[in-house]
């Protein structure tokens, strides 16, 4: 094969590759329980109840949030993603307030299933999933 066309291909590969992370990054959503009020939270509000700083939702409701282990595909991709930090500030500021006993850190379930029936059968439930995984057992909140 020429050399121009390897150019070529590997920028056509180049092209795929970040379309398929492109796609990835907009299929995490925020999902609560469906006693939640639909709409939106802001990225600092959902931020701060996932760092377990903020105890209640915008309604007033008191949060109960759901995440999946560290290492998780889908845990990381929200935690990039979605609340802009890595998963491990997540967990060093929850060891920390663990730690020095100002909070708790959230309940983590062991599987998409596991969040989707946690978080639909808790009043103020909130977690995530990927869009697909969405089912009329919880509603979707937008993150602005």
């Amino acid at each position: 094969m020429p050399k121009g066309m390897m150019v070529l291909v590997s920028l056509a590969m180049l092209l795929l590759l970040s379309g398929q992370s492109a796609y990835a990054q907009e299929s995490v959503v925020l999902i609560a329980n469906p006693s939640t009020p639909p709409g939106s939270m802001t990225r600092e509000t959902v931020r701060a109840i996932f760092a377990m700083r903020q105890r209640t939702l915008p309604n007033g409701e008191a949060a109960h949030v759901f995440v999946l282990p560290d290492k998780h595909p889908l845990h990381e991709r929200f935690t990039k993603e979605i609340l802009g930090v890595y998963p491990h500030q997540l967990r060093l500021s929850w060891d920390r307030m663990v730690f020095s006993g100002t909070g708790q850190a959230p309940n983590e379930v062991g599987s998409v299933e596991e969040m989707r029936q946690r978080v639909a059968s808790t009043p103020g439930g909130l977690g995530y999933l990927d869009k697909g995984a969405v089912d009329d057992s919880v509603s979707v909140l937008s993150v602005e």
